[in-house]
């Protein structure tokens, strides 16, 4: 049996250890609503990659699961977040356009454009850095920027959070996802990301015969293709668009100087990635966008400048448009025949995957008409 001593330090050490516990709950609680990574509430879930693409990267801090992925389906479709509640994500990588813009440069709130075309979602979540200057490390930051962006969809991050947060559907989905009333910006930025991570197209005729070793699934003339395209001494288009031994993301998520935007002089109207960097090295390099499901992303490259896929290799044939920057990889490809040229073509329209079944608009957004709203900026 315990002497006295012992059971009047027990007794104490219980009586303490009561009210130190709930304070670090309450710690622990606070750090969650103050700044502190909120996790979603869910099991996470694992987003299966298709044939051709390398397991999906996800941060640590944003586990997928099915109830943040519905939010961020819901949240990208809807045009509450813009200011006038006209425009939505959707509205410039819409995905009747493989998640791009069918315009050269996307139009946003008031009909006002900007000074870039779109690119798309699809794969985006292997892209090192996003948009076409590199300006946000990932898919969270990226979703914050078109919200803010007075030509995209003007609106403020605070605006957000208050338009989302007036909306009681929105506060039963977020605290079904996130466990919390509180929202805030990173939870709207996370939700989006994560249903953004779920747009991949893979599995393509060039996935099926590339690495499914299916002989049959891409044509004699796309097997040439696919030649002309790896060949150093022909298109070598591979130095830039990757094929890797088990997996193809068609891009090496490095930034290029193509001659795009540059006058018959050499100067350029778009500096690009020496906007963020400003290094000589980067002036006029924009980051190289995948291949894959090309066929319904028109018009091409940063500014939009080419209408078809045939319009963009014929300045690759031309060997781009000189300036102090070129990329050192780039020279004319005038060598190669009419004949090899189609085989090129055909081999890009094998890369044409198909897209997940659910990354389409909720039911109830599918049609929603467009309305100006005003509360909540």
């Amino acid at each position: 049996m315990k002497n006295r001593g012992e059971l009047y330090l027990f007794g104490l050490l219980l009586v303490l250890s009561v009210p130190i516990a709930a304070n670090f709950r309450l710690r622990a609680s606070a750090q969650s609503s103050v700044g502190g990574p909120v996790l979603p509430v869910g099991k996470t879930i694992q987003i299966k990659a298709p044939l051709g693409l390398p397991p999906v990267p996800i941060p640590a801090d944003n586990p997928p699961t099915e109830d943040t992925i519905a939010l961020g389906r819901r949240l990208y479709y809807d045009s509450q977040l813009s200011v006038d509640g006209t425009i939505s994500c959707a509205s410039c990588h819409a995905p009747q356009f493989a998640f791009s813009d069918e315009h050269q440069v996307s139009i946003g709130v008031g009909k006002k454009t900007g000074t870039r075309h779109s690119p798309t979602v699809i794969n985006s979540a292997y892209n090192a850095l996003q948009f076409w200057d590199g300006r946000a490390p990932s898919l969270e930051e990226q979703a914050k920027g078109p919200m803010a962006n007075p030509v995209e969809m003007a609106h403020s991050l605070d605006g957000v959070v208050k338009r989302v947060q007036a909306d009681p559907k929105y506060l039963a989905l977020f605290k079904k996802a996130w466990g919390t009333d509180q929202i805030n910006i990173d939870l709207v930025a996370k939700s989006i990301a994560s249903f953004e991570r779920t747009v991949l197209a893979g599995d393509s005729p060039f996935d099926r015969f590339y690495y499914g070793h299916d002989k049959k699934a891409l044509s004699p003339a796309a097997q040439r293709g696919l030649k002309i395209f790896t060949n150093p001494k022909k298109a070598n288009c591979e130095v830039c668009h990757t094929i890797g031994k088990t997996s193809a993301l068609f891009t090496d998520n490095k930034f290029h100087n193509l001659g795009i935007g540059a006058d018959t002089r050499g100067n350029l109207n778009d500096v690009g990635r020496f906007s963020q960097t400003k290094r000589d090295e980067d002036m006029g390099a924009f980051k190289t966008p995948t291949l894959r499901n090309l066929a319904h992303r028109a018009p091409f490259m940063h500014d939009g400048s080419f209408p078809t896929v045939k319009d963009a290799l014929a300045h690759y044939i031309g060997g781009g448009n000189m300036n102090d920057h070129l990329d050192k990889q780039i020279h004319a490809l005038d060598f190669l025949t009419f004949d090899e040229r189609d085989d090129l073509l055909q081999f890009l329209d094998s890369l044409n995957g198909k897209l997940p079944d659910n990354v389409g608009p909720p039911p109830d957004l599918a049609a929603a008409p467009k309305t100006t709203k005003t509360s909540g900026k």
